[in-house]
């Protein structure tokens, strides 16, 4: 029997790290890869699909203040111990808190290691482990933060992101009846600030003879407001708490709003969706702002400041409304860019790092 290589992903625990590991573990087990995955408690919840499959909790801690810093060096000692006991070819570090700890570790062990980056600025941990690292992949060299010296080990490879997304195609984007399909997109946090802010531009775009139909992310208690809010101002709408899908949206829409992560606007701009992005005001070096400047410049998108929203949304939506042919040049944009190699490109540089002599 051949022995298979063994590959670790270690992801911090927001979406934005942990979904594209989830995305490379399935590509790589598909490849015949022994994968197993480090991440912490947040990140957990995002693992639904792999329980049957190797999951280690570490402990993680942003790098704030000098507890913090013991915390980190408590989770730097298990990772020593857990990677001796279970020593991989390589190591993925997906960026994000967790994946410090394992990726240090790595160093300690002379284990290799790679990094990955698809946000527009570097983030804290890739940043501190990029000199120790035998590469770091990118999903664009428009990357902001990168020291020259390092600038041998930045390769590009795209946006990891589902093969079904990548895959998706759809028609030109057309106003039904002059209707907007509108997906509105987002976590915890999106979820509560498009329920509160949205539904009112809703109505008065409704008012203003703005044919809608909302399709909604939204938190389980806010079903009840939000239905009761569309029924009472006659706006077509579907919501849902989660999907593990989003392509059987994106074949009903012709507009999204969004909050900025790279990954779903990578998700959005591979199945030609046009979208209005809404970076997180609070994100980390505001890397969410950085993303949606990124996909505006190359006329992907539309870009609208959470503080904004009261004041511009309805005058864009309108103006969309009124002049569908803005949508069909977005998406005549979107489709000269895709993320179609990105696993061909992983793969090959998979295989030159583990038959690399030390």
């Amino acid at each position: 029997m051949i022995k298979k290589t063994k590959v670790i992903i270690a992801a911090g625990g927001t979406g934005g790290h942990v979904l594209p590991g989830v995305n490379l573990t399935k590509f790589l087990q598909e490849k015949s890869y022994t994968v197993e995955i480090v991440t912490d408690k947040r990140g957990f919840k995002y693992l639904d699909d792999f329980k049957d499959n190797k999951i280690f909790i570490m402990p993680s801690s942003p790098f704030k203040s000098i507890f913090s810093i013991i915390f980190i060096f408590y989770s730097i000692i298990r990772s020593v111990i857990f990677l001796t006991f279970n020593r991989p070819k390589v190591i993925f570090g997906m960026g994000g808190y967790a994946s410090f700890p394992i990726c240090f570790a790595a160093i300690i062990l002379k284990i290799k290691f790679i990094i990955y980056e698809n946000n527009f600025v570097i983030g804290k941990t890739n940043k501190y482990l990029l000199p120790f690292a035998q590469k770091m992949l990118v999903s664009s060299k428009e990357l902001e933060g990168i020291p020259k010296r390092y600038s041998e080990k930045i390769e590009e490879v795209g946006n990891i992101i589902k093969k079904n997304i990548i895959n998706f195609s759809k028609k030109d984007i057309n106003i039904f009846d002059n209707e907007i399909n509108i997906l509105i997109l987002g976590g915890s946090q999106a979820a509560k600030i498009f329920a509160e802010t949205l539904p009112n531009i809703f109505k008065k775009l409704s008012i203003n003879g703005v044919k809608l139909k909302i399709y909604q992310h939204c938190l389980p208690h806010q079903n009840d407001y939000l239905s009761s809010f569309y029924q009472k101002t006659n706006i077509n709408f579907e919501l849902f708490n989660f999907s593990k899908d989003l392509t059987k949206y994106f074949s009903k829409v012709n507009l999204a709003i969004t909050r900025s992560g790279s990954s779903i606007l990578a998700e959005l701009t591979n199945a030609s969706i046009p979208f209005i992005s809404v970076p997180l005001p609070s994100s980390a070096d505001n890397h969410q702002f950085k993303n949606a400047i990124y996909y505006q410049k190359k006329n992907f998108a539309f870009l609208v400041e959470e503080k904004e929203l009261k004041d511009k949304l309805f005058y864009l939506i309108k103006d969309l409304s009124e002049n569908n042919f803005k949508l069909n040049n977005i998406v005549h944009n979107q489709r000269q860019f895709s993320d179609k190699n990105v696993y061909n490109n992983i793969d090959k540089i998979l295989k030159e790092i583990i038959d690399e002599k030390n």
